[in-house]
């Protein structure tokens, strides 16, 4: 295309051909580049032809145009007056109001990531793992699942809280707690919990695992310290039982659930261990002399028994004294035995005391 001007005025506008002129300016166009108007476009717009061959966007101070060629993604317009020839490419504009925050579904979301884009597009990401919530202007509007979210860059003020919907570990290590019998010990304790609610656990409370953290340290100190030392050294194991029974309604009102608890380790003052491995140790010893005086017992009842039958039984005496006359012999090595006696009957009046 071409357009004619006399004196700096605008004349008529010329298709393809030839053309001859005197004396006046001719412009030419190529319809495949955006129009850049050579005098004042407000002028040339007056003129029918002008108008009826041109695409003449209009961009607002408050507004973005999307500018697609033969439905391709080509630009993006931002504040000004911009003029694209007809006929030749099939343009198309997608005008966006950034008053409204949203983005509307007809905007591709592989356009939104352009780099051009990229200064007018907010994003935020919600793992697979999280809840989000979403605050517009310090207001709530909304929850969110996982995903990711893009929103128009605009004087609104848009916040997104998550929270970790897996399943937690806190610890609460070091906590020292008197005993109902003034024992000092130190405790380090475990909990497990997952977030159930997340509106509960971001509108309705500030910092909830804090807060959890505090009644848990509270619930802790009131069971250790109703019971002695021993007593507590017993009942040790239920105090995963009393703290999730005793906090369970609590944490709800958190949208937290405790689905563990246990002590990691309990540990006692040094003089109070050494007081304890010395009652381990006279416990220890007190059992080994009962065990021994048991088996005394046992040892002497089975003498005992033994001797009743050697003297009911002549026959099991004189094998009882052969018995120790060959233990006798083992630990010999010679023995000199003199008469004509029997060798055996000799050997009994040596090992054997007389009956009186």
């Amino acid at each position: 295309m071409a357009i004619v001007l006399k004196d700096g005025k605008f004349v008529k506008l010329l298709g393809e051909g030839t053309y001859w002129f005197w004396n006046e300016e001719v412009i030419v166009y190529n319809m495949t580049a955006p129009f850049v108007p050579p005098i004042n476009m407000n002028i040339l717009l007056q003129y029918p032809a002008i108008t009826n061959a041109l695409h003449v966007v209009d961009v607002k101070e408050n507004e973005i145009v999307l500018q697609y060629e033969n439905g391709f993604y080509k630009n993006m317009l931002t504040t000004g007056r911009y003029a694209y020839w007809k006929g030749l490419i099939n343009y198309e504009f997608v005008r966006i109001n950034l008053d409204n925050y949203e983005i509307d579904s007809n905007v591709d979301k592989a356009v939104l990531l352009k780099t051009a884009l990229s200064g007018s597009v907010r994003a935020f990401v919600v793992e697979s793992y999280e809840q989000g919530l979403m605050f517009v202007d310090g207001k709530f509007n909304r929850k969110l699942g996982a995903g990711t979210y893009y929103f128009w860059k605009n004087a609104t003020t848009i916040e997104i809280k998550k929270a970790d919907t897996r399943l937690m570990q806190m610890e609460i290590s070091g906590q020292e707690i008197l005993t109902k019998d003034k024992a000092n010990i130190r405790v380090n304790f475990y909990t497990q919990y997952k977030v159930t609610d997340i509106e509960k656990a971001l509108l309705e409370n500030k910092e909830y695992d804090k807060q959890m953290y505090t009644m848990i340290q509270l619930a802790l100190r009131e069971y250790i310290g109703g019971f002695t030392l021993d007593e507590m050294l017993e009942k040790k194991e239920n105090i995963s039982t009393y703290i999730i029974e005793s906090l369970m309604e609590k944490t709800n009102g958190f949208g937290v659930q405790i689905t563990n608890a246990g002590i990691r380790d309990l540990i006692l003052p040094g003089d109070m261990k050494d007081i304890m491995n010395q009652v381990l140790i006279a416990e220890k010893k007190a059992q080994a002399n009962t065990i021994m005086r048991r088996e005394e017992t046992a040892s002497t009842r089975s003498l005992l028994n033994t001797a009743k039958l050697m003297e009911e039984n002549e026959m099991l005496m004189r094998l009882k004294e052969m018995e120790y006359v060959e233990k006798i012999a083992d630990k010999i090595n010679n023995i000199s035995v003199g008469g004509g006696g029997a060798i055996l009957e000799q050997m009994r009046q040596l090992f054997v005391p007389a009956k009186k």
